[in-house]
């Protein structure tokens, strides 16, 4: 009897993160034993992920289950997992739109979908919100495309330009695009002070605050403890009028990663993370995430899906401080650079007041490795 045990995996850049991706019949049936197995392959709980393919980070730390679907009107099913990192646990609460911009790609390439040259289109179930998306896969010689000129901010290099469309993803979550019904809210703090927010569904649950209101300009690459620990209690509140907790003080056990919280504020130039300039004259609005309690380095494929459509509800405090340089685009400018989300809308008479005919973003993604990934036997 062998020490150790394998599984067979891709290792593969989605957008901005990386991930690992399984076909489901490699693993354990959804439950204890596959979540066991899940977060030993990354190597959690431990900071480092030191003795596990994880990298440390959340947006390193993610993974893809793809099965052909049994749906009508989707072609693979894919559920989404974000292993923490210090603690023993995999989140499927929402979905994440880099990873989702692999399943495409990896579902052509292990043959759940046939590849047709030029452009392919991969209709994604995705498990975890019942929603469907829509890739638009490069395709060359049979295989998902790899080299192109489309850029990702966060990602060295260009790549081969796969468009999502996630306007089926609205209310996926809450049921609405605006779960409370208006356009903003007051998060009443425990401190007595109050902060306006707009909380959208479209992606992924996200709630949008004015830099402003929490004494922060929208520019910064850092934040203080002091700065995220009111972020973590605007989460808290917001999730549990979602009912994705049961009281605000228990967010991080009971929905770690949703609704994910952003900071936004007019146009401004600032540093990126890798020392370059953003332009103010180049963006429509600066956000900063902040994903698992950290400031996200880029922007959340998902929030990127769910600021887009934000900036079209009128008087939503994101349509407050966005401009708008090009038609059915909003170009997001965050702490690696600037990326565009593509979002075309029409009005509507009855509330939201908006409706949306595309809505969703351009991203690359990279085969990096496959192959056997080896844990140790469990216990008996």
């Amino acid at each position: 009897m062998t020490d150790q045990l394998t599984v067979r995996c891709v290792l593969m850049r989605g957008g901005t993160s990386k991930g690992l991706y399984f076909h489901e019949a490699d693993l354990p049936a959804p439950g204890a034993e596959r979540d066991a197995l899940l977060v030993r392959l990354m190597g959690s709980p431990d900071p480092l992920q030191i003795d596990g393919l994880g990298g440390s980070r959340p947006i390193t730390s993610k993974l893809a289950i793809i099965a052909p679907s049994t749906r009508e009107d989707a072609d693979v099913d894919y559920t989404f997992g974000q292993v923490e990192i210090d603690r023993a646990g995999v989140g499927y609460a929402g979905n994440c739109g880099n990873i989702s911009a692999g399943v495409g790609p990896f579902a052509i390439d292990e043959g759940l979908v046939d590849a047709v040259e030029g452009v392919t289109l991969v209709r994604i179930h995705n498990t975890n919100t019942g929603a469907v998306m829509t890739a638009h896969v490069p395709v060359r010689a049979g295989k998902a495309a790899v080299l192109g000129d489309f850029a990702v901010p966060g990602v060295p290099g260009t790549g081969a330009e796969i468009v999502m469309d996630w306007s089926g993803t609205v209310g996926a979550k809450t049921g609405a695009l605006l779960p409370t019904g208006n356009p903003v809210d007051e998060i009443v703090l425990e401190n007595g002070s109050v902060v306006r927010a707009t909380i959208c569904d479209a992606g992924n649950p996200c709630v949008w605050v004015p830099a402003a209101d929490l004494g922060v300009d929208g520019g910064e690459v850092d934040f203080s403890e002091t700065v995220l620990d009111v972020v973590r209690e605007i989460r808290g509140t917001a999730a549990a009028q979602f009912g994705l907790c049961t009281d605000w003080r228990r967010v991080d056990d009971e929905s770690p990663g949703l609704p994910m919280v952003g900071l936004v504020a007019p146009p401004g130039g600032y540093r990126t993370l890798s020392g370059t300039t953003a332009d103010a004259a180049d963006m429509d609005l600066r956000v900063r995430l902040i994903f698992m309690n950290r400031l996200h380095e880029s922007i959340a494929g998902t929030a990127s899906v769910c600021l887009a459509a934000a900036s079209r509800v009128r008087s939503s405090v994101v349509d407050a401080v966005a401009t708008r340089r090009e038609p059915d685009t909003v170009l997001i400018g965050h702490p690696s650079g600037i990326t565009p989300a593509r979002v075309a809308a029409h009005a509507v008479s009855e509330p939201p007041y908006v409706s949306f005919d595309l809505l969703g973003f351009s991203r690359t993604a990279r085969r990096l490795m496959d192959g056997a990934a080896y844990y140790p036997r469990p216990a008996a």
